[in-house]
């Protein structure tokens, strides 16, 4: 089945089921007057409806933006009713076990549901806040001293996600805030598109005011194979950005390589290849690796890049779905070492994918200082 059919159709049962749970399991046990109960019920009808249209705007049609602003936020909605269940059922145990008498215990039960739905409304809110921020520039200093005193400013984004809310001005505000940090050179690490290219034309075509002293980079995320890559590949090649497919550049005195995300190997189609990446690097060179996700330092073998840069997490986005990320991911944000002078930074991404929200998570433009 086509990844564009399948994904969608993935996530309308994963909704779907968190729903009817939030009903079942949730508003059905709620304290609170029967009208309040149908108001939630018809609440919930709605947003799975929004999900629903949400998915269609996403993959299938073309809609307003405000419309689709609201389409999107039901994706946040739902991923706070998962989390919202989790904590219903925690809070049910909790009232069950509790030593009150009858009366104390109805208090309890009417007072922690109340609790329950403010919070969630609460969380639902600071993340729309939080997810309008612009993005950060989050300065970061790498010493390696490998360039004999020389130094390299570096701009990293990732995660773009073109497309829906993500659009021609969002990308020239970026681009102007990239630029005043007068870098040497920038990378895009992943993520650039959620629609197929013709249609974003507009938007990527700002990347050609990138400026900087080597250019700028890119590597595919795992959503460009969703979108027909090798069109999003060939349009970034004709506005002039360079693209690394599993290959390397070698930059004043060190080298940069990028490699294809791993959902190559899901894809079965532009399969990360680390061996053909660095076969042209001597192995004593400052070496900059762009790989999309940071799980993919457990393939590089016996190769030990100087300063890895990723993306893919988003930083979690959302709190406490960084956790959920961390299963996946050894790293979720921020400068890690791996050892004998070697770092890792993996960015929170300067767009978003889903809801316009974000809790415990910032977008970011990355300026790292490289010595």
């Amino acid at each position: 089945m086509s990844t564009i059919i399948l994904f969608p159709l993935i996530l309308t049962t994963l909704f779907g089921m968190i729903h009817f749970l939030a009903y079942t399991r949730v508003v059905k046990h709620l304290h609170i007057k029967s009208s309040t109960r149908q108001f939630l019920k018809y609440l919930l009808i709605a947003n799975m409806a929004a999900v629903l249209g949400y998915l269609a705007s996403r993959y299938f049609l073309n809609t307003p933006k405000l419309l689709y602003f609201f389409l999107s936020l039901s994706i946040g909605i739902g991923f706070v009713l998962f989390m919202g269940i989790i904590l219903y059922e925690l809070l049910h145990l909790l009232q069950r076990i509790a030593p009150f008498k009858e009366e104390k215990r109805i208090f309890f039960k009417r007072s922690s549901d109340l609790g329950f739905l403010a919070l969630g409304s609460a969380f639902v809110g600071a993340g729309v806040v939080e997810g309008a921020k612009k993005p950060v520039v989050n300065y970061i200093d790498v010493k390696q001293n490998r360039f004999n005193g020389n130094h390299y400013t570096i701009a990293q984004i990732s995660d773009i996600h073109i497309g829906g809310l993500i659009d021609k001005e969002f990308v020239t505000e970026s681009v102007a805030a990239i630029n005043r940090l007068n870098p040497d050179l920038i990378v895009i690490t992943g993520d650039l598109s959620d629609a197929h290219v013709d249609s974003l034309k507009e938007a990527i075509d700002e990347l050609q005011h990138l400026k900087s002293r080597y250019g700028t980079y890119y590597i595919v995320g795992n959503h460009e194979y969703f979108h027909s890559i090798e069109d999003t590949i060939a349009y970034m090649k004709k506005i002039g950005v360079h693209v690394l497919e599993n290959s390397s550049i070698k930059i004043d005195d060190f080298y940069i390589a990028g490699v294809y995300d791993l959902f190559g190997y899901r894809a079965k189609t532009h399969i990360p290849d680390i061996d053909q990446a660095m076969r042209d690097i001597p192995s004593d060179a400052p070496t900059l690796l762009l790989a999309h996700q940071p799980k993919y330092i457990q393939y590089l073998q016996d190769y030990t890049p100087s300063l890895i840069l990723s993306g893919h997490t988003h930083g979690g986005q959302i709190w406490p779905f960084g956790y959920l990320v961390s299963l996946a991911q050894p790293y979720v944000k921020g400068l890690h070492s791996l050892g004998n002078d070697r770092h890792i930074y993996v960015n929170s991404g300067i767009g978003f994918w889903g809801p316009p929200m974000r809790l415990g998570s910032h977008a970011e433009i990355t300026c790292i200082t490289w010595s």
